[in-house]
């Protein structure tokens, strides 16, 4: 059930969304619609906690979010566990206090974007380059808040058309592509080098963009159901020249989706 909200102000509105009785009729962007879910997000954060910091336009907003409430005084103690240099750079400009998994190897929450969610919670992520430091952050905190807008959910991973980043080394990189796409020949596999934008903004123009570890990304799009997950994260670890892959299963605890109708939080059905 989605919880309603009125015309969103980021600046001024400290009423929870839930209190809201009917949805606005105001059509909202996309960046709003992050806005919002990055926010209620930020609600799980409590004085005290050392917070994963995610990458991405959504997940900027969440770290712009907890700056915010440091200075106000509505947050106190506060550790920043960045996922990318970007973040980082972001978080230090805000006065975020910053540490690292050698200090704290266990996060009390990561709040962080995904490029595609499935029904099961699993997700598609690292469209922004930075999957393997995502993974190492968010891999060892209690509780993972994923925020994204209603597009980026999905019948199944890939099901967006759009990529699925694998980071691999640079050396023999084209040999380490080929044996990407013949992995998933059956699911229509494509597999292409992300690049930086080339002078005349050709597609595939410019030189590999590089991750912030110093690797080469590999996006891998599907035309059809790659099946079963679990399967196809070990047959890609296994390929020598692979370093990680954006698939990240079965560790999202908590997805906020916010859309036009409202916000809707969806939680991991424990097995035990």
């Amino acid at each position: 059930m989605a919880i309603p909200y009125p015309h969103f102000n980021p600046v001024t509105s400290e009423k929870p969304a839930m209190e809201v009785l009917s949805p606005s009729p105001v059509v909202m962007t996309q960046d709003e619609l992050k806005r919002i879910a990055a926010y209620k997000a930020v609600e799980m954060v409590e004085s005290g906690m050392v917070v994963g910091l995610g990458t991405g336009s959504t997940a900027k907003h969440a770290v712009d979010r907890i700056a915010e409430l440091l200075h106000k005084g509505k947050l106190k103690k506060i550790i920043g566990i960045p996922t990318s240099t970007k973040t980082h750079e972001q978080a230090l400009s805000l006065g975020i206090p910053l540490s690292d998994l050698d200090s704290h190897p266990v996060l009390d929450i990561a709040i962080d974007g995904a490029d595609e969610v499935d029904p099961n919670l699993n997700l598609v992520k690292g469209r922004g380059g930075s999957l393997l430091r995502e993974k190492m952050v968010e891999g060892v905190c209690k509780k993972f808040v994923v925020i994204v807008d209603e597009s980026k959910l999905v019948k199944y991973i890939g099901g967006s058309g759009l990529a699925m980043p694998v980071e691999i080394v640079p050396f023999c990189w084209k040999f380490t592509a080929k044996r990407l796409q013949e992995l998933f020949e059956y699911a229509g596999c494509v597999a292409k080098l992300r690049t930086f934008a080339s002078a005349n903004e050709m597609e595939n123009g410019g030189l590999p963009s590089v991750t912030d570890n110093g690797n080469y990304v590999v996006d891998l799009y599907f035309t059809r159901d790659i099946g079963d997950l679990k399967a196809a994260s070990d047959a890609i670890l296994r390929l020598a020249g692979v370093v990680e892959h954006g698939m990240f299963l079965d560790m999202a605890t908590t997805v906020i989706v916010a859309g036009d109708r409202g916000v809707t939080i969806k939680n991991k059905i424990s097995n035990v």
